[in-house]
This record gives structure tokens, sequence and C-alpha cells, in this order.
């Protein structure tokens, strides 16, 4: 295949692309949840070569300086068999052509699009993760690939947009909650029931958890303990953690079941929390992700949890995080400080998913979770930069701010 748009020149991050439409790519990088899995890279469903090429070179060099996981990489090409299809369809044979018609176009393709082997529709956020794969490559090629993309604006940047409703911030219910806190009592899975409590005062992804290492906590300097982990979405270490003694305690109860089970493990495992046997005691290897949420559905579906609407309640290791945040929020904590607790890049994020204020005697009932009782041993390292860290030392002891500061002073850790 003449490689008439290659991105990049003669680089050699170009150059040492693979030859054909059958790569597969191994996760080398240590930190990924999916490290030595190997994905199975199909292009050969591309009609258009010069479409072709750029997709390949966005895949390559992505993959090769990390911009993006192997992982994302892989997912990013099963969406855009829709783009392909519509392509087909109408022509499309260079991206360099496309108008903001093309675009209109294929949203409604998108609408009217079925899965692959169902007669269901798409759902709208794939729909979304459809267009953002276009996007992604478009942009992204105006940057290394520009002769061979459009160099006008095609797109309205608000193309399919989130719902023009209030967002309902799936947090979990406070009966629900408790009935969870209840019937952990006399789980006897360890895994279920010590992760359940690490997950409610941490509010950490369900990867981070599975991934945590042996060595995660660490006394906190004044008093307590510290709790901290890599975070695989932003592929970064987290900066140590303020946590109550009771998720110190899940910590250390976890550590003790599987310590047997560690000492049996090869090498490449003993770092890890959650590693467990297999059936019939064969086999030693990590939790996975898939795994928990199993535990979490039979879990609820045993303890028989019923929403408000009547019906058997959908329990999501993420609906712990969305509670801690939610919970922080409708106690006045200041939107920065949940924005670093939950880690995320933009406190739009936190504010859009994660906050919402929810009725006032509740702040009285969660006044113990999480890291607030620690709001006034935050330091430099957890903001963004030196501006934000100023703000918010000149302000933390305003408001609700100063109450669940004297809190801090007042509880300690316990």
């Amino acid at each position: 295949m003449e490689k008439k748009f290659t991105s990049g020149g003669s680089d050699k991050l170009t150059k040492s692309r693979p030859e054909g439409n059958f790569w597969g790519l191994k996760d080398t990088d240590t930190q990924s949840q999916h490290y030595g899995k190997t994905f199975n890279f199909d292009f050969s469903f591309i009609v258009s070569d010069e479409i072709k090429d750029i997709a390949m070179d966005y895949v390559w060099r992505n993959c090769r300086t990390g911009n993006k996981a192997i992982k994302s990489l892989y997912s990013y090409m099963h969406a855009f068999k829709y783009f392909n299809s519509f392509a087909v369809q109408r022509k499309i044979l260079r991206f360099k052509d496309m108008t903001n018609n093309d675009v209109d176009n294929f949203l409604s393709y998108l609408r009217t699009s079925k899965l692959d082997n169902s007669d269901k529709p798409l759902a709208y956020r794939y729909q979304q993760q459809c267009l953002g794969v276009l996007k992604n490559i478009i942009y992204w090629g105006q940057i290394h690939a520009p002769d061979a993309v459009p160099d006008k604006e095609i797109f309205t940047r608000n193309e399919l947009p989130g719902k023009n409703q209030t967002l309902k911030i799936k947090y979990i219910p406070d009966n629900i909650l408790k009935k969870i806190n209840e019937a952990l009592i006399d789980e006897e899975n360890p895994y279920l029931r010590y992760g359940i409590v690490i997950l409610e005062y941490t509010g950490m992804r369900i990867g981070d958890l599975m991934l945590l290492s042996v060595d995660s906590i660490e006394p906190h300097p004044i008093d307590g303990y510290m709790m901290k982990w890599f975070n695989h979405k932003k592929h970064k270490e987290k900066p140590p953690m303020p946590i109550r003694r009771e998720c110190a305690a899940a910590f250390e109860r976890l550590l003790k079941y599987t310590k047997p089970i560690r000492e049996e493990a090869d090498d490449n495992l003993k770092k890890y929390l959650f590693i467990h046997k297999g059936k019939n005691g064969k086999g030693i290897s990590r939790i996975h992700n898939a795994t928990f949420g199993d535990w979490l559905r039979e879990f609820t579906h045993i303890h028989n949890f019923v929403g408000s609407d009547g019906k058997p309640y959908n329990l999501t290791s993420h609906q712990f995080r969305r509670t801690l945040g939610t919970d922080m929020f409708s106690k006045g904590t200041n939107l920065n400080v949940i924005q670093q607790v939950l880690d995320h890049a933009d406190p739009s994020t936190t504010r859009r998913f994660y906050a919402d204020v929810k009725e006032q005697e509740r702040a009285e009932i969660f006044k113990g979770i999480g890291i607030i009782g620690y709001i006034s041993l935050l330091d430099e390292s957890m903001f963004d930069n030196n501006e934000e860290f100023k703000w918010f030392q000149a302000n933390k002891d305003r408001g609700a701010c100063g109450n669940l500061a004297e809190n801090a002073n007042g509880s300690g850790s316990s």
C-alpha cells in the first residue's frame, strides 16, 4: 500500500509502523490494567487506502508515544467501523474532501444504525463515541498530517450534546447505603466486604482498586493513615490521601487474608492486594473488574436491594465514587477539594457528574466520611497549580470549610 499521507514524514515512528492490515500490539505498560495483553488490530475493514493510512498512523503514533492506551485505541477502531460503512455508502475516499454536510449526514447515519449482529439501535453515548473518534483523528491530522484532512472547521462542536435536562447524579440513596453496610457485617466474601469499604471511603475507580499494591497504606505524619494508588485513567501516581481508620482496617484485614496466597504466588503477583486462588484452589491470579462487578450484582440480588421505583437496585462500583463526591458537596465542601480527592483534571467534571446537593439531614449523617476530617491538612501537592493552593489556603477556614476544619481538629482520623 502506498503511504501517500503518512504523518511525520520520515521520522522514526512512521518508519517503524508495522506493515499489513493485521497488527498484534502488546500492552507493555507495567502500570496498565491490561499489562501483558495483546490486542489484535484489523484495519482490513477500511476501504479507502488514504483513510486507512491516516487511521493506522493515528493508532501507531499514539500507541508508541503513550498518548493513548492500547485498549482505548482498540475500542476506537471498533467504533470507527461505523464511519467506514458511512464513507463507503457516501463514496467518501478522503478526509480532506469532507464538509459539515458530511458530518450532518454521518449523524443521521448513526441515528439509524444498528449494533453489529443485532436489531438494537446504537445507544446515544455510543453514537457520541463514534463521532468522537472521527473528531479525534481529524484534529490529530491537522497537526500531524495537515495535507490529509480539511483545513477548515467541519464540526460545530455541539453535535450530539448531552441531553438537555437536569443530570441525575447516580449516587447511592441513603436507605440502600444503610442496607449495604448492614449486609457487609455478615458478608463471607472478604474481597467484596473489604473492597466495598475501601470504595466507600476513597471513591477510587474499580480498575485502581483491583490493582492496589500491598504497600498502599502508610502512616499519616500527624495521626492516622494515608493511602496512595496509581490513577490508571490519568496514568500518574495519586498523592497520598488521608483515610479513616475503618478504611485502613479493611485494607489490613484483606492484606492478612491474602498473605498465605501471596506466599505461593509468582513474583509478578505478590505486590497486588486483590489476588485469589482459582476454583478448586488451582492457580493464583489477580481479581478482575468484571469479577468484582459480578459479585456486586450477586450481593444486591441476595439482599434484595430495591430502588425507589420498586425495581431491583442496580449497584455498580462507580456509584460509590459519585456518592463520596456528592456527600462532600452536600456538606458545603469546596469544589476544588472534591476535585482533588477524586483526582479530576477539570472541576467541571466534578460538578456535573459527582457533585449534587442532597437534603440537609444527609449532610449531618455523613459528616465522618472520607477525607473530610483532614481538609486542613491538604498540601500543595494536591493542587494543580500554586494559585489554586493559595486560594484554598485563604478560603478554607470560611463557611462550611471552616466547620470541617474544626471537625478535623476535634476528631482526628477516628
